[in-house]
C-alpha cells in the first residue's frame, strides 16, 4: 500500500483499530478504508449475476459478479485477469470478508490504482455454526452507507455466503421484503444455500447501523432519503446537509 493509503487491522474484541502489521492482533477481523451510487428496490438489472460472455475478450468480471445497486458491486475473490474489467468500474474502495491476508498481488493493484482496501473478515456460517459477529457486520454497513467510499466492490471468496449476508443486510437497510432479499440470497449461493445465513440476516438488527451512520454522507437511494428514522436523524444532525453537493458525489 501506499503511503495515502489507510488499511487497519482489528480483532472482534478490540473496541479501537490498529495499524496493519501491528504485532499481537488477532487475525480474525480486519478493517480497513475509501467512494461512488446504489438502488433500493428488487430488479433484475440489480442483484442478477452477469454473464462474462457479455463482455469484450479482454474484459473479464470476477465470478459472481454483479450490481447491487448503482456504484455498489459484488463478486468473487478478484483475480488479475479481472483487473482490466475492475479499472473500468473506477473504484474508490474495495470491502473485503475474508479472514486471510489480502493476496499481495491484489494489494499491488489496488495500490497503483489509489483504492482503498476496507477488510472486515468473518468466518463462513458453516457447521459447526462459526456465528458472524454482528458487531463486524454493523461496521461494514457503515462503510457501505457512507456515499464517500464509492464506488466500491464487497467480495469473499466466492461471492456467495459471506457476501451474499452483508448484501441481505444492505437490503433490509433499503426496506426489501425478506423474501426477496433471500430469493438473491439465493440466486447467488446455490446450490449451497445456508439456512443459518438466512436466519442471521433475518434477526439482524439494523438499529446500531443507524446510530454509527453519518448522515451527512448517506448515499442517495430513494427508499433511505424518504424513510422516517432516516429523515428524523438526519434533520437532528448539526450542519448535515445531505443535498449538499460534495467532491465525492461527482459520479452520483
Amino acid at each position: 500500500m501506499n503511503a495515502t493509503e489507510e488499511h487497519v487491522t482489528r480483532s472482534a474484541d478490540q473496541p479501537q483499530p490498529h495499524a496493519h502489521g501491528e504485532s499481537g492482533l488477532s487475525p480474525l477481523v480486519s478493517v480497513s478504508i475509501m467512494t461512488p451510487p446504489i438502488l433500493s428496490a428488487p430488479s433484475k438489472v440489480f442483484g442478477e449475476p452477469l454473464n462474462p460472455g457479455e463482455f469484450p475478450d479482454d474484459m473479464h468480471p470476477p465470478e459472481n459478479f454483479a450490481m447491487v445497486c448503482p456504484y455498489i458491486y459484488r463478486s468473487g475473490m478478484p483475480k488479475k485477469r479481472n483487473y482490466p474489467f475492475l479499472k473500468k468500474l473506477k473504484l474508490k474502495s474495495i470491502l473485503t470478508l475474508i479472514l486471510e491476508e489480502y493476496p499481495q498481488q491484489n494489494q499491488i493493484f489496488l495500490s497503483n490504482n489509489g483504492i482503498r482496501l476496507f477488510q472486515f473478515g468473518v468466518a463462513g456460517n458453516k457447521e459447526p455454526f462459526a456465528d458472524i459477529p454482528e458487531d463486524v457486520m454493523c461496521e461494514a454497513l457503515v462503510t457501505l452507507m457512507d456515499r464517500r467510499n464509492h464506488p466500491i466492490l464487497i467480495h469473499c471468496n466466492k461471492g456467495k455466503h459471506r457476501t451474499g449476508c452483508l448484501v441481505g443486510c444492505l437490503r433490509k437497510l433499503q426496506e426489501w421484503s425478506n423474501t426477496s432479499i433471500f430469493d438473491e440470497y439465493r440466486r447467488y449461493s446455490a446450490p449451497k444455500s445456508r439456512s443459518m445465513d438466512q436466519q442471521f440476516i433475518e434477526l439482524f438488527d439494523i438499529r446500531p447501523v443507524l446510530l454509527k451512520i453519518d448522515y451527512c454522507h448517506l448515499p442517495r437511494w430513494p427508499t433511505i432519503s424518504d424513510s422516517a428514522p432516516f429523515v428524523k436523524r438526519r434533520g437532528i444532525e448539526p450542519g448535515c446537509d445531505n443535498n449538499a453537493s460534495d467532491e465525492a458525489d461527482t459520479n452520483q
